[in-house]
């Protein structure tokens, strides 16, 4: 009897064990584990994301720099595909058999139940002609999105590219993104982010066996729409970018034009550049490693990367800092014998300009007269030591915005380099360097590096006779005026107003009758100072800077060309045509006979290692030539240690290594 009731108790208990086993596998398949409910949906509910068209992005006068077009991805959920005609479905989406199979198993390791990308991108008419056999492929589906075009193929560096999430952005996103989303990844796509991509949708459909839609789900009552990006319009101007584009090809280099009064970037030239649309499509993945292996680096950012010594065209803002120190007069002179004599070497001079006062110093860019100021300057009495008179004359340089981030709305911009006495103490010992020391300084040489923007504003500071607006290059978002308000802060240098006249004048003989007079603009008045910087890898950079006219200034440039020797030869005439361009939307006969034809066919690209060397600017005119031999600084300036102070320039990368100034 005891036996008996013990078996029943086992078989009671066994019963048990299972309905509990069954009942703890029904709350997983159900609760815990969701494939199965995916699965199970997967079969009659197609869910598709609805993407939402990127803000469109305007030039200043309403014309379209990027907008969007239409293409269709090609998704699949593994556990749905059954035996198809393979070879037929490679032909419609023109890709081999290798290909599909290697993103069908992508797919699987991502997941069996859920829908991957399978192939992107696909245009209009090839999605047509695929559509019609879409029923005989199960697993598949189609999901239309946009992707990016750029009607006149300008202002990529500015622009930038959108990419696809990488698992590092995924993460980050704490949800947000998802594999096969795109993203902002250079330029104003991924510093407007957050308004250009607008707002995702849902839609919930119902599908039959043969995979196709009959309807939505429940009449679409957990559907959402998507909204579309916000439109940004930009203070870029198509007429003088699309100009600045074509005078820069085949050369290396950065144009970068501002409207002083409001800080707006009118041109953002970086070259070489490319066509934005060859990001877009099913070719970009071997279009950006073409770029990426172009010795020129096409997606180098130049006007806001690229370090460059701005030579002369800094004299200018060291005569200001002079003047408010009370180091010098308009009326101070020193007497050029055709250089400077820094200790134990020879600064030389472009000329014997005699007695050279400041306004003659700047129209002859006197190397001369610049090194005698900037030695009264560190020099002056007053200072403990040589660390302490540097450093002032350092924060008056930062002011202007060297050696400093302007904090232009894009990423990944450099601040350019002003060294901290820390440097000078670390290379020579502490306090064991002077003003002859490190005289380069003085013309612009030496460790003194910026970016093409940064030269750009020093022009807006002067033609505003004291202040700057922070550059930008987006002045609206959506129908309204709205923009970061640290835009509209107007920056004051620190030098009074009444500074500047003299300076002007000097910068406007260097276009009437000085080193830039070949790019005299007939009825403009334009004041300017030209450069070359010093480059040990090969002829030295063209550098122009200028602002027009003089009175009531619309515009602020700076022009660099890598490797094309005088300033007045290249840099200066490419600057002319750009700014009457703006102000008069034509281009004049010049006197001295220069036209931009012959700038937009010269071809200044570097020579690559083992090619041969190609002529640079031989191809001006000879009587243009000997009007600018007056601003050649090519020679050498040394240390007192007998080391070149000139940083080591790459080839087309114009960036030092060194450690930024903090």
């Amino acid at each position: 009897m005891n036996s008996f009731f013990e078996r029943r108790y086992v078989i009671l208990g066994i019963f048990i064990v299972i309905i509990l086993m069954l009942i703890g596998r029904l709350f997983y398949i159900q609760i815990v584990d969701d494939k199965y409910l995916a699965f199970a949906q997967n079969n009659v509910i197609r869910r598709f994301i609805k993407y939402p068209d990127r803000g469109a992005i305007l030039d200043r006068h309403g014309k379209i720099l990027v907008q969007n077009e239409h293409v269709y991805d090609i998704l699949v959920i593994p556990k749905q595909v059954h035996e198809f005609d393979t070879l037929e479905f490679c032909r419609l989406l023109q890709i081999d058999k290798k290909g599909f199979d290697q993103r069908l198993q992508k797919a699987k390791i991502y997941s069996n139940f859920r829908p991957s990308i399978f192939e992107k991108q696909l245009s209009a008419r090839l999605y047509n002609s695929f559509q019609e056999h879409l029923f005989e492929f199960p697993g598949f589906f189609v999901q239309p999105r946009s992707v990016r075009t750029y009607p006149d193929s300008v202002a990529a560096q500015f622009l930038g590219y959108i990419s696809e999430v990488n698992d590092k952005i995924i993460e980050k996103s704490n949800g947000y993104y998802h594999p096969g989303d795109y993203i902002g990844f250079s330029g104003a796509e991924k510093a407007y982010e957050s308004v250009l991509r607008g707002q995702r949708g849902v839609e919930n459909l119902l599908v039959d066996s043969r995979n196709v839609p009959k309807g939505k789900y429940l009449n679409g009552r957990y559907d959402t729409a998507a909204v579309a990006g916000e439109r940004l319009i930009s203070s870029l101007d198509l007429r003088i970018q699309k100009l600045g584009e074509k005078l820069m090809q085949n050369k290396v280099g950065s144009i970068v034009a501002i409207e002083p009064s409001t800080g707006e970037i009118l041109a953002f030239v970086s070259s070489p550049t490319y066509d934005p649309n060859e990001l877009v499509g099913r070719e970009r993945g071997n279009n950006i490693s073409a770029m990426y292996k172009n010795p020129y680096n096409p997606l180098f950012i130049r006007p806001i990367q690229a370090y460059y010594p701005p030579g002369s065209s800094f004299k200018p803002l060291a005569a200001l800092i002079a003047l408010q120190e009370g180091i010098i007069t308009p009326q101070t002179t020193f007497f050029c014998a055709g250089g400077y004599q820094a200790g134990s070497h020879w600064v030389g001079c472009t000329h014997h300009h005699g007695v050279t006062n400041l306004s003659y110093g700047i129209e002859g860019s006197c190397n001369t007269y610049f090194c005698n100021v900037f030695n009264k300057v560190i020099s002056q009495p007053g200072y403990p030591n040589i660390t302490a008179s540097y450093l002032n004359w350092k924060n008056k340089v930062n002011k202007f915005g060297f050696g400093i981030k302007l904090d232009v709305d894009l990423p990944n911009e450099k601040r350019g380099f002003v060294p901290a006495p820390a440097w000078y103490n670390n290379r020579y010992g502490k306090n064991h360097w002077r003003a002859n020391t490190i005289i380069s300084l003085a013309i612009g040489q030496g460790e003194l590096l910026a970016t093409p923007l940064q030269m750009a504003n020093i022009e807006c500071t002067i033609a505003n006779r004291g202040f700057y607006y922070r550059p930008h290059l987006i002045k609206s978002i959506g129908d309204k005026d709205v923009i970061k308000p640290e835009f509209k802060e107007k920056i004051n240098v620190g030098i009074d107003s009444n500074y500047y006249e003299p300076v002007i004048n000097g910068m406007q003989a260097v276009v009437e009758r000085g080193t830039a007079a070949a790019s005299r603009i007939p009825g403009i008045v334009m004041c300017g100072k030209t450069g070359t910087a010093q480059n040990p890898h090969g002829e030295n950079h063209s550098v122009f800077v200028a602002f027009a006219p003089r009175d009531n200034p619309k515009i602020a440039i700076a022009v660099v060309v890598e490797n094309a020797g005088q300033g007045a030869s290249w840099a200066a005439p490419i600057a002319s045509f750009i700014i009457e361009k703006y102000l008069k939307d034509t281009i004049s006969r010049r006197p001295s006979g220069i036209n931009p034809k012959k700038y937009m066919e010269a071809n200044l690209l570097p020579p690559l290692p083992g090619s041969k060397p190609k002529p640079s600017y031989k191809y001006l005119p000879k009587d243009s030539l000997k009007k600018n031999q007056a601003d050649s600084n090519k020679r050498n300036i040394k240390s007192d240690s007998g080391k070149k102070t000139i940083p080591k320039l790459a080839l087309n990368i114009v960036n030092s290594k060194r450690k930024e100034d903090e």
